[in-house]
């Protein structure tokens, strides 16, 4: 793991940026030895010390990717028994799920009990970008699609301008993907409806670094490594 990447998990520093301010100081020590810029480190067998206090990760953290399926509700309880993703979530203890999917929306879904990343990940200021694949009824006017692109006011003020790849039209319906970088409520069904667009469905594929892949539906599997650190250094 990159040491930067380490000093942000183990909430020794904010960012990278400010990782590598502290290690470039000099205030950073592996097993005895100042740290340099660009070390890794191995957090079961390197001694880890900031201004020669021991730096160590917090103990059973979890960090998950799910592949919600529709009609799962991004909540952990509900009152009138709908299914919801604590129905599919291993029971590890103060897991949540970062961000909501709405009931009808399918797709990548992350989960931690990292309480920091959540916020990190989960605010407005991340800019982290979201993929989904959309499903549109009928060949979608290209006028439809400009607007869409442009970015589209909405009630709640301007969508900031998606951008819109993987376009494939035939008879019946027409995909693409669709990557933003803000997380307001239902944005992307409200941006199709105000253009004219009739979605038929909404898959999210990717968080960041993070892709869905092929994980089937219901299923989850730990984020790897080089994912974490992504997300743990990702630059607001």
């Amino acid at each position: 793991m990159r040491l930067q990447a380490f000093l942000a998990r183990a909430g020794a520093a904010p960012s990278r940026r400010k990782a590598e301010v502290l290690i470039s100081a000099g205030r950073v020590s592996v097993n005895g030895e100042t740290a340099t810029l660009g070390a890794s480190v191995s957090p079961e067998a390197d001694a880890v010390f900031l201004d020669r206090r021991r730096i160590t990760l917090p103990q059973a953290l979890a960090y998950l990717a799910l592949n919600k399926p529709a009609g799962y509700l991004t909540t952990l309880h509900d009152e009138r028994g709908r299914p919801t993703i604590k129905d599919l979530m291993p029971p590890l203890s103060g897991l949540v799920p970062i961000g909501r999917l709405d009931a009808a929306t399918s797709g990548l879904l992350l989960l931690t009990n990292d309480g920091s990343l959540a916020h990190r990940i989960a605010h407005p200021s991340s800019q982290i970008p979201k993929e989904y694949k959309v499903t549109i009824r009928n060949s979608a006017p290209r006028k439809a699609l400009a607007a869409l692109s442009s970015g589209p006011v909405l009630e709640d003020g301007k969508m900031f301008p998606p951008k819109l790849t993987h376009l494939r039209r035939t008879l019946h319906t027409t995909t693409f993907h669709l990557t933003i970088h803000e997380g307001r409520n239902r944005i992307i069904r409200r941006a199709c409806a105000t253009v004219g667009l009739d979605l038929i469905s909404l898959r999210r594929i990717r968080i960041g670094p993070v892709l869905l892949g092929d994980l089937p539906k219901g299923d989850h599997r730990e984020l790897t490594d080089k994912e974490v650190e992504i997300l743990l250094t990702h630059e607001h």
